[in-house]
């Protein structure tokens, strides 16, 4: 043990050479003050034991390092990130958070000091100095669902698994394949001719020339001049000529050119590497190789299949149901063969948790068929009288919308219009559209993996619009979430009419915007126009054509621009406050009554009067009905206050209160 200097700090600092000697803190754990890794001898300490210490390797660690992985710029060891206050400062090796003492590059590199220091190692080849890192536990396996070793499982030079059962150091977090240890500084290969191979951390972010992957992490071989960048693996020596894929029916083999090619499995552009099947006559990416050829998507309810050609004349509609733009038929898509939905290649992969693979063509496909029985069938091939296991009488089919219009459809809450069923026997609807929906939906904006099923007569929250509602809902058998029937075809993909625009809208999920309907900004996910610069959110799009409101005898019906000149004209009748002209409003042309869309729908406009509702026990024993009440208001038997709007009553027990309060 010997005094050395102190490195910044304001007390001496000895230097232990003996884990023994080393003093730790209660928690029987000493942090290093710069890496914040646990410490071990050789290391420093401070000398008054103020809890300040160093490995030898960070406190020795220069302030400016040349890194033969990044020969551009230094990189220049900094106590804190160079960054603003909300940005999140990571590694570009373990992607890990960087608090503090960072290797920092004018290119937006960014190193914890230990990981710089571990890879100028590497690239040194002074693997002795590795030994702090040695992989010298027993063997562990990294597949028992262990979510530690899960991180470290993968090998930080080409991040790809480590073996099964491997040596790996969970305490210092670096792992290495005993060849990406030992790869050569440079080598020529003959992906690229003009100049040799430089090991070298991916600064641009770019793509792998071979498997077309942009990989930020890890080591790659790279060529600056010419922008060339390859994975490890994929410039291996090994790698093969030939590829076998149970996939496709004959093996790939590799054609290395430097000429650019459009791959046939997906219709992307492709370079320098591609694999070619002589007996199909196609040419594909070195991971189209093993595109899946069944897939369930979360964005259709049926199974997709991957094809390489498909003839035109197949598909009514060639857009993709993701994206909106038009798929080439002349290259690889996938498509379903029950309605002739159409996907993108890049689209239908582009989020592995939004899709499963199909290995066993013969395995059944989800239960997707319509939960009715027909009993009568017209002419023109339409059930006209049906069995539907939410209700216990028989329904017909009808397109008599005028005799209907102030009721509802039992299964969105929306007014009548359209074909719908209705029962002869009591009040009860539903729109043709709702009859035919499947037992069980795939949803890509539901999170879990599992399917949502179809359930009625429950009071729920829809989690996309968060509306109270007594309707039909789709189930989440994991989370036992609910979405609506409204949101639920909102968000499906495909075209939409919305009333009020001449042109059909499709859904954009990443697109963000206004909303004509209501006004409000950076909205994320759009139902837009094509055509024109027309944007609607998907609970705006749902709104109630027509409604009824206290404030008018007849109808209010939706109207999307009020072209009356005399601003004096622009208020709500209900609130009695100032009204946009632009925005969406509801209006009854006979009475000249005007209303912003929330005055008249309530705070509750998918309860239907007239539904039973459990209140809990201790508020009331028995079920209670919803009602509107309109020309008296009764006090609250909960909270003593008016009940202006929707309320729940019990009439053999005089009580009642707001929909809100037994909640």
């Amino acid at each position: 043990m010997e005094e050395s200097n102190n490195y910044g700090h304001q007390h001496p600092l000895l230097l232990i050479l003996n884990q023994d000697q080393l003093i730790h803190n209660q928690s029987g754990v000493t942090h290093c003050s710069r890496c914040g890794e646990e410490v071990s001898a050789p290391c420093f300490c401070c000398a008054e034991h103020c809890g300040f210490n160093l490995h030898k390797a960070c406190a020795e660690a220069p302030l400016e390092l040349n890194h033969p992985f990044h020969l551009g710029h230094p990189l220049l060891l900094m106590q804190n990130p160079p960054y603003s206050s909300h940005l999140r400062c990571v590694c570009d090796f373990c992607d890990k958070t960087c608090k503090k003492f960072i290797y920092h590059c004018s290119c937006k590199l960014d190193f914890h000091i230990k990981c710089a220091l571990f890879t100028f190692n590497i690239a040194e080849n002074n693997l002795k100095e590795l030994d702090h890192f040695a992989l010298q536990h027993p063997l562990i396996s990294t597949e028992n669902g262990d979510e530690e070793l899960g991180d470290v499982s993968k090998c930080f030079g080409c991040w790809e698994p480590l073996a099964k059962y491997t040596h790996f150091s969970p305490d210092c977090r670096f792992n290495l394949h005993e060849k990406c240890a030992k790869l050569p500084f440079k080598l020529n290969h003959k992906c690229h001719h003009k100049h040799p191979l430089t090991l070298q951390f991916n600064s641009e972010r770019l793509s792998c020339k071979i498997c077309q992957v942009t990989r930020r992490r890890g080591f790659v071989y790279g060529c600056s001049p010419c922008k060339f960048v390859v994975h490890i693996e994929c410039v291996s020596e090994s790698l093969g000529l030939v590829i076998e894929d149970k996939r496709h029916e004959h093996p790939f083999t590799l054609l290395l050119r430097g000429s650019s090619f459009i791959c046939d499995a997906c219709g992307i552009e492709g370079s320098y590497a591609s694999y070619i099947c002589c007996t199909c006559n196609i040419m594909v990416h070195k991971k189209c190789t093993s595109l899946p050829r069944i897939i369930k998507s979360k964005w259709h309810d049926h199974r997709l299949f991957h094809k390489y050609f498909l003839r035109i004349e197949d598909f009514r509609v060639l857009d993709c149901i993701m994206c909106n733009y038009e798929v080439s038929t002349d290259y690889g898509s996938y498509y379903c063969s029950e309605c002739g939905v159409i996907f993108h290649v890049k689209c239908a992969m582009r989020n592995r948790n939004s899709y499963e693979i199909v290995e066993n063509e013969d395995e059944e496909s989800a239960d997707v068929s319509s939960i009715t029985k027909v009993l009568e069938w017209n002419d023109a091939g339409e059930a006209t009288v049906i069995e539907h296991i939410t209700h216990i009488h028989h329904l017909t089919l009808s397109d008599r919308v005028g005799e209907y219009d102030n009721k509802c459809c039992d299964g969105c809450l929306l007014p009548i219009s359209d074909s719908f069923y209705y029962c002869t026997q009591c009040d009860f609807f539903l729109h043709k559209v709702c009859v035919e929906l499947p037992k069980v939906k795939q949803v890509w904006h539901h999170p879990c993996q599992a399917s949502l099923v179809l359930t009625s007569n429950e009071v729920f929250w829809c989690v996309a619009c968060g509306y109270l509602s007594k309707a039909f809902a789709y189930k989440c058998e994991e989370c036992k979430k609910r979405t609506c029937l409204r949101c639920i075809i909102a968000l499906t993909p495909g075209a939409h009419t919305c009333v009020g625009h001449k042109h059909p809208i499709f859904l954009y999920t990443e697109k963000s915007g206004g909303c004509v309907a209501c006004g409000k900004n950076n909205i994320e996910g759009l139902l837009c126009c094509k055509d024109c610069d027309f944007s609607v959110d998907h609970r705006c799009f749902s709104l109630p054509i027509t409604s009824q409101h206290k404030s008018d005898e007849h109808l209010l019906s939706l109207t999307y621009y009020d072209d009356n000149s005399y601003s004096e004209s622009h208020f709500c009748d209900v609130c009695e406050e100032r009204r946009d002209p632009n925005l969406w409003f509801y209006h009854c042309a006979t009475c000249n009554t005007s209303a912003h869309v929330n005055c008249v729908l309530g705070k509750n406009p998918f309860l239907k009067p007239g539904n039973i509702i459990e209140v809990l026990k201790d508020i009331h024993e028995h079920p209670a009905t919803v009602v509107k009440k309109i020309y008296y208001y009764p006090n609250c038997s909960k909270c003593g206050k008016p009940c202006f709007d929707l309320a729940l009553e019990c009439t053999g027990c005089n009580f009642i209160v707001h929909v809100m309060c037994p909640r």
